[in-house]
């Protein structure tokens, strides 16, 4: 099975690069060939993360189908296997026992007569509500969109439709129902993203979806015959949260409120374009829900009102994320991965094998403040395992631009770092990753207007978008503690902030020409000390 799955990718590969060549109408020229060779050599070892998951060869955009099971987590996704832009959408799949080693599995659903495999999600059925378990195998039930493509080119309607598969291997092989689609289009364009969830106080499944600008719930016994419930999004006249564009990939789930007793539901909506930095972003809201409806938190609403919206990300590089089912967290919480790209530019960025990866997995926490409630983040635990070399210092008095480490002592391409400033009053600063190419990458707090940012103007290749590098991305910060701590996640082409103990995050890509050599910090004018600074190398290949 290995080597032929080997051939299929080295075939894959092959094909891609003829098409290229072709393209170029230099098919038979062999200087172009081996300098494509080249390119992608350079490319695999500039680009290709160490630790966040990316398919071997093809585009690879939403995180569908997340489910635990017997030891295993299941990771499908949005996949184009014969190029690296978007193109017939097929469900790709990974799988792995801690969340941060994937290893990629064949192909899981294919498109066919009814359309592409638009996104969704699946579920173990534990009771065989379904019925497709036999002989006590319990079935795992993906529900997905079928996208007709000659009905789009028709400028039709109803183009998108619900749809179920269910594996009896534990989500390894597939058969699509031969009932579907099981819920038809009813009148509405983008109409797509089913996301899965077993209400145990009510005893059945419920489902969200995105319809254009809102979202809408229905109910089912047995996964194949369902009944719409409530929408949400929009009341009246009124509409609720962003609606800059399109609302895609919903999630609904119940979080414990961290100290508490309390639980709240959280539904998660994406939205392209409209993020808090440009183009696409996922917004969420707090609330309950009564089994048929989701009704917004009253002190979330007031703030909600006052004309702040809440994302779960300020990068520009964190979208259509959702969790995984069937399992929580030792407190209660949900994990959950997106995509870490944005559609601004995902189809452009400077790679060619491969176009695209997925965040770290992360745990969901729920927090209430002197407002409201709020979402917090946080790099699963299971990443701690991977920590190998540490460089730890206290107590840093920095004025000016100070070098904190080079890449002698830790590789930037795969480390985690920890800080703590004790006492930040209205101190500003900035950290720096550089190499000797000049590339550079700024990202830290201003005190002034008390904000967090990412510069990636000069990060490297930049050149591919107007819109990848023509501003920073800045968000508020949302802690009123004179204490401000950080973890900082490095990859070859991505970093994941996680501020004020997760209550800020930041997730943006970068394509240096070179890997980054050194980590410094900067202030202005002012005298300021860094209480702590940890650095782990993380072992990952």
């Amino acid at each position: 099975m290995k080597k032929n799955r080997l051939k299929l990718v080295v075939a894959i590969a092959g094909l891609f690069m003829v098409f290229a060549c072709k393209e170029q109408g230099q098919k038979e020229n062999t200087d172009i060939i081996v300098q494509q060779e080249s390119t992608a050599d350079a490319e695999e070892e500039l680009y290709r993360p160490n630790y966040h998951f990316t398919p071997k060869v093809g585009w690879m955009n939403d995180p569908n189908g997340m489910f635990h099971y017997n030891g295993y987590y299941h990771l499908y996704y949005q996949h184009y296997p014969d190029g690296n832009k978007w193109g017939p959408m097929h469900w790709g799949h990974a799988i792995s026992t801690d969340m941060v080693e994937w290893k990629e599995q064949p192909i899981a659903l294919y498109p066919d007569d009814l359309g592409y495999i638009f996104s969704g999600s699946a579920v173990v059925d534990l009771k065989n509500t379904s019925g497709f378990g036999t002989g006590g195998q319990v079935p795992i039930i993906a529900m997905f969109t079928y996208h007709n493509m000659e009905i789009e080119k028709a400028n039709g309607i109803d183009v998108e439709s619900q749809a179920i598969a269910y594996s009896l291997d534990e989500g390894l092989t597939w058969t699509k129902y031969s009932g579907n689609p099981v819920i038809k289009n009813p009148g509405i364009r983008d109409f797509r993203d089913p996301k899965l969830s077993w209400n145990e106080e009510h005893k059945k499944w419920v489902m969200v979806l995105a319809a254009q600008d809102k979202v809408m719930f229905y109910g089912s016994k047995d996964l194949k015959n369902w009944e719409l419930l409530s929408d949400f999004g929009k009341e009246l006249n009124r509409e609720i949260g962003t609606h800059g564009g399109v609302w895609e990939c919903p999630d609904l789930f119940p979080v414990p409120v961290e100290g508490t007793d309390e639980t709240k539901w959280v539904l998660y909506v994406s939205v392209n374009p409209g993020g808090p930095n440009g183009g696409s972003a996922t917004q969420y809201f707090i609330g309950d829900f009564d089994g048929t409806k989701f009704t917004m938190d009253k002190d979330f609403e007031t703030v909600l009102n006052k004309g702040q919206n809440f994302w779960i990300d300020f990068g520009k590089d964190n979208y259509a994320g959702v969790t995984f089912s069937n399992v929580t967290s030792k407190n209660g919480g949900k994990f959950y991965m997106g995509w870490m790209s944005n559609w601004e530019y995902a189809n452009e960025v400077p790679t060619e094998t491969w176009r695209s990866a997925m965040t770290v997995a992360r745990e969901i926490k729920l927090i209430k403040d002197a407002d409201s409630y709020r979402l917090a983040f946080k790099p699963v635990d299971e990443i701690d395992a991977y920590k190998g070399a540490k460089y730890k210092k206290e107590n840093i008095a920095v004025n000016g631009e100070l070098v904190l480490i080079n890449s002698e002592k830790i590789n930037f391409s795969r480390a985690a770092m920890n800080f703590n400033i004790s006492d930040i009053k209205k101190d500003s600063f900035t950290f720096k990753l550089s190499n000797k190419q000049g590339d550079e990458l700024l990202f830290g707090y201003n005190g002034i207007d008390d904000t967090f940012y990412i510069d990636r103007n000069k990060s490297g290749k930049t050149g591919f978008s107007d819109t990848f590098s023509n501003k920073k991305s800045v968000a508020k910060r949302i802690s009123g503690s004179k204490m401000l701590s950080g973890t900082i996640l490095l990859d070859k082409t991505s970093i994941e902030l996680f501020f004020d103990e997760g209550s800020t995050v930041m997730t943006e890509i970068f394509f240096p020409n070179a890997p980054f050599e050194t980590f410094s910090i900067e202030t202005v004018n002012q005298d300021f000390v860094l209480d702590l600074l940890e650095v782990n190398q993380l072992n990952i290949n």
